[in-house]
């Protein structure tokens, strides 16, 4: 009686895994890709100024040593630093935001660029609270420093960050 109970657990487990993989289209889990559209508006911040949002309204990001040439947040780093992906089309501009563009990253995805940089979301931030500005870490081997992205196309240089972490990547 017994290795029947376990085959039954051993066949529940499986479908709960099973149906726990699935999921939408417009996100990639293996990546930490954002799920957000490729919407990107602007967004005044107290003291740091027009800053570029996703559709989700969570502040986005590119590191100073990425850029629409060259992708190094792979792996690991998209845990924490979730690409903007681009749909099909074209990635569409909110008012004031500098021009958008796309370039295919290492893992084969579309990701949003604006002013030439990489745009990312931050998996500590949520819609109004920024977490990442100057924020520094470290993944496989490769040292990182976030900036907010500005309308402008530049990037802010104040730290929000309290701190700087490697996470241990």
């Amino acid at each position: 009686m017994r290795p029947k109970y376990l085959l039954v657990l051993a066949a529940i487990a499986a479908s709960l895994v099973l149906a726990a993989c699935g999921g939408s289209s417009t996100s990639n889990s293996s990546s930490g890709a954002a799920a957000a559209s490729d919407t990107v508006s602007v967004k005044h911040v107290s003291g740091l100024g027009a800053v570029l949002v996703d559709a989700s309204g969570k502040a986005l990001y590119s590191p100073a040593q990425d850029t629409a040439k060259m992708i190094r947040c792979t792996g690991r780093c998209t845990s924490f630093w979730q690409p903007l992906v681009a749909g099909a089309g074209k990635p569409t501009a909110g008012n004031g935001v500098p021009a958008l563009g796309v370039v295919k990253r290492p893992d084969g995805m579309r990701q949003v660029t604006a002013a030439g940089k990489p745009l990312y979301a931050f998996a500590e931030d949520s819609a109004g609270k920024i977490n990442g500005n100057g924020f520094m870490d470290e993944f496989g081997g490769r040292s990182f420093t976030w900036h907010l992205v500005l309308a402008s196309g530049g990037t802010a240089a104040k730290s929000t960050a309290s701190g700087s972490s490697n996470y241990g990547y």
